[in-house]
């Protein structure tokens, strides 16, 4: 006994929105492709100086040790 073919469905997304989405995407991948200065890792994509070229890991690693420096130093009076 065979299956009846199933009847051919019109797609929900138009082919040219679907290319589009897929360029999207392609330009964001592009955009970070700056490695990390201190590892070599991708770079995050919103870091606050752009001439600073940190990934996430290393930015925090650095804002932790601002925050350890400044509470040991001894305050002159």
């Amino acid at each position: 006994m065979k299956r009846k073919p199933a009847p051919a469905t019109e797609p929900v997304i138009s082919a040219d929105l679907l290319e589009a989405a897929k360029k999207s995407v392609q330009v964001d991948t592009l955009k970070r492709e700056a490695k990390c200065t201190v590892c070599g890792s991708a770079c995050s994509p919103n870091a606050a100086d752009p001439e600073e070229q940190l990934c996430w890991v290393c930015r925090r690693l650095k804002i932790s040790a601002w925050r350890d420096s400044d509470q040991q130093m001894p305050v002159q009076e």
